[in-house]
């Protein structure tokens, strides 16, 4: 292996591991709910708000991060992001009460959808053209790698040695790929055409706006059945101690399988049918999950079909089709609208369980958010054909 291609291995491995903490601290928070409700004395449901603070915290960091960071080098940028994520996790892992740990997961939203979009980026550029393609799958692998090895060591962690066990590995996953990425990322002047303002308009632009409100909405179902699994497993059946880290495993598999399935469709029928498939798929795994409460065998298994219907694929190549030169914005703000998702579905279904709707709510939630998903992606297809913007068959759209 020649030096160029071993710091090229590095640079990559070095961006996967952030991306790598990073799904490990957001999925995570979601397997540990039911210790740290007890543990602070909270009710699932408003344990809950721990989930939703993180994922409105990366709604209002993506913009901000992609404005301020426009103008910066990408080396000093990402390594900057990704460590203030790492003592941020560690914050909320030590800091006493409630309410910090809330403000702490809301502050360590910030930095997400930044670092992500802008290590894409990186890792493509990294890269001939040609296996551009492959340095952006790279990165995603940290996350989808994290469900299934990440999450689950946090859980265990959580349960050995209480929850914030869980929050801490992340964390220190994080400042090591900070160090990583500032000890091995090439080290670049500020981009040429590097213009905050110009990635600011991308949320002005009407077909940017509209599918992002597919993911919020058509994603929100798929994380109001998620954040309570955990505990609806704990609640209603009496399983061995390994189910609730199998079953976050299995999520892990299938949201890999999933994506690239997603990837595939996306190629052969377009983003738009890609994405209403997918969303049809996702209420079946929602229907299931409800149906399936109470034995935790079946429980794993919804788990797994849960995560298959990767909706993130194809709205991710329609942002690249529709945001122009906005790409950085473009790609911060999908996992802004994810992670809106991730808020809106937890919501929802708490306020369900709050109302004493038992724990087969959050999949009923779950269809009807994914019924309001297929309502914006009527609206897209609408707008694109009032607009001119309809493509010819066979290209993605």
């Amino acid at each position: 292996m020649s030096p160029e291609t071993k710091n090229l291995t590095l640079v990559i491995l070095s961006l996967a591991l952030g991306a790598f903490a990073i799904g490990t601290s957001e999925f995570a928070a979601m397997g540990l709910l039911p210790w740290y409700a007890a543990d602070l004395g909270v009710t699932e449901p408003e344990a809950g708000h721990v989930i939703s603070a993180y994922a409105l915290g990366v709604v209002v960091g993506a913009p901000i991060t992609s404005i301020l960071g426009a103008r910066l080098p990408r080396r000093r940028y990402l390594a900057g992001l990704i460590a203030a994520y790492g003592l941020l996790n560690l914050l909320a892992a030590v800091l006493p009460g409630f309410g910090t740990l809330v403000a702490t997961r809301f502050l360590a939203g910030l930095p997400h959808g930044g670092y992500l979009g802008v290590a894409m980026l990186m890792a493509a550029d990294a890269l001939p053209r040609e296996m551009r393609a492959k340095g952006v799958t790279q990165v995603l692998l940290g996350l989808t790698v994290a469900n299934i090895v990440g999450v689950p060591v946090a859980s265990a962690l959580g349960q050995a040695f209480g929850w914030r066990a869980g929050f801490a590995l992340p964390g220190l996953l994080a400042l090591i790929a900070g160090f990583l990425i500032w000890r091995f990322a090439p080290r670049q002047g500020v981009p040429a055409d590097a213009r905050p303002m110009q990635e600011l308009a991308a949320l002005a632009n009407p077909r940017v706006v509209l599918t992002l409100m597919v993911g919020v909405v058509g994603s929100g179902g798929m994380f109001a059945v998620y954040a309570y699994l955990s505990a609806a497993m704990l609640a209603t059946s009496q399983p061995p101690g390994w189910a609730v880290p199998a079953m976050l495993s299995a999520f892990g598999i299938g949201s890999t399988l999933g994506s690239i399935a997603a990837a595939r469709m996306t190629i052969r029928l377009g983003a738009k049918r890609a994405t209403l498939a997918l969303i049809l798929l996702a209420m079946v795994a929602q229907g299931f999950a409800a149906l399936v409460v109470g034995s935790w065998p079946l429980m794993v298994l919804s788990s797994f079909i849960l995560g298959l219907p990767s909706v993130f694929i194809p709205l991710q190549t329609r942002l690249m089709d529709v945001a122009g030169r906005a790409q950085s914005m473009a790609a911060a703000m999908n996992h802004a609208a994810f992670n809106a998702a991730n808020a809106l579905g937890p919501w929802v279904a708490g306020m369900a369980l709050t109302a004493g709707w038992g724990w087969q709510s959050p999949g009923l939630v779950g269809i009807g958010l994914s019924v309001l998903g297929l309502l914006a992606l009527a609206v897209v297809a609408l707008h694109d054909r009032s607009s001119g913007h309809s493509l010819r068959p066979g290209l993605p759209g």
